[in-house]
């Protein structure tokens, strides 16, 4: 038995349930060939619920990216307008970050249906299902030192989350650095890599991951009560053309602005979005455990905390999570 065979069946019926003896007369398989079947069609991005008492039913098959779509909806001078789509990849990084050694220009753009081995801060794995979410790279060359590098980072979470609210209206912040939740749940990953010489950058790669039209059923059963996707929260599948657009829109403003006018600017727009603000925090960094209550945001990128003997202390880099009682 082929994936055609029983996709067409279930396309046949959509909307209805087919059983699986059904299936299996019609196409002379066994249950479990049926069952592994159903599951490579779930990889492939169709949405299939299952029941044992009534077969199987097609719920949604795999958006794909329309590129004419999204060309269309972008408003942007150079965020984008150079476009490089992939149906799979290893990581959008990755691919980026050739094109810049290869000269691309500011603004390109790199798009993947799927990502088999998306990273995230600190090495973790992402999770990119085909055709569920914006899995993403974009190339910046900043006129700025090296040391200025995790500005942009908290730049790209600012824009992010202002697209997202915006497109939405979902109540999405940022705890630092840049992660976006939804009560609590994250949404998106953000990863800035950047190559510099004589101290100055040549280039940056900014990967972000958003979970849009995920179902709960994507996530493996032990990231469920710390994850979600935009569909999850709202209710609603979003055009992932749309989000792209108003993202780059809302970055590339940012972007302007920041070089413009430098960090302040935008330190004042991600703390009226954070979440982690006048908090009592636990904070695990390489050094050890800081406990104590993040209060603004530093100009280096670092997060001031204040400590229980009221010291303030600057932290560049840790985990934050709640406080241990």
């Amino acid at each position: 038995m082929t994936m055609s065979k029983l996709l067409e069946l279930l396309v046949a019926h959509s909307g209805q349930y087919v059983s699986g003896e059904m299936i299996s007369r019609e196409l002379n398989v066994s249950r479990t060939a049926i069952w592994k079947q159903i599951h490579k069609l779930e990889d492939q991005g169709y949405e299939i619920e299952a029941s044992r008492r009534l077969g199987y039913k097609l719920i949604s098959v795999p958006d794909t990216y329309s590129l004419e779509d999204l060309k269309e909806q972008l408003q942007t001078a150079a965020f984008g307008r150079s476009i490089h789509l992939f149906e799979q990849v290893d990581s959008t990084q990755n691919v980026a970050q050739k094109l810049a050694e290869e000269g691309a220009p500011e603004g390109t753009l790199v798009i993947a249906e799927q990502q088999l081995s998306g990273r995230g801060r600190m090495g973790r794995a992402w999770t990119s299902p085909k055709g569920k979410g914006v899995w993403m790279s974009l190339i910046m060359r900043p006129t700025i030192p090296v040391h200025f590098a995790p500005q942009l980072t908290l730049l790209t979470a600012v824009a992010l989350c202002r697209s997202l609210t915006r497109l939405t209206s979902l109540p999405i912040g940022i705890k630092w650095p840049n992660d976006l939740l939804i009560d609590g749940k994250k949404i998106s990953g953000i990863l800035l890599e950047s190559t510099a010489e004589d101290a100055r950058l040549r280039y940056v790669i900014a990967g972000v991951g958003v979970s849009v039209n995920l179902a709960a059923s994507d996530y493996p059963e032990e990231m469920q009560d710390r994850v979600t996707s935009l569909r999850i929260a709202s209710g609603a599948r979003l055009s992932r053309e749309a989000v792209i657009a108003a993202f780059m829109l809302e970055w590339e403003q940012l972007y302007t602005l920041y070089q413009e006018e430098g960090f302040a600017p935008i330190v004042t727009l991600w703390e009226a979005l954070s979440v982690s603000l006048n908090k009592p925090a636990r904070l695990t960094t390489p050094q050890g455990i800081i406990d104590g209550t993040p209060v603004a945001l530093d100009e280096s990128g670092a997060i001031a905390v204040r400590l229980e003997d009221g010291k303030v202390v600057l932290v560049f880099s840790a985990e934050m999570g709640e406080p241990v009682t």
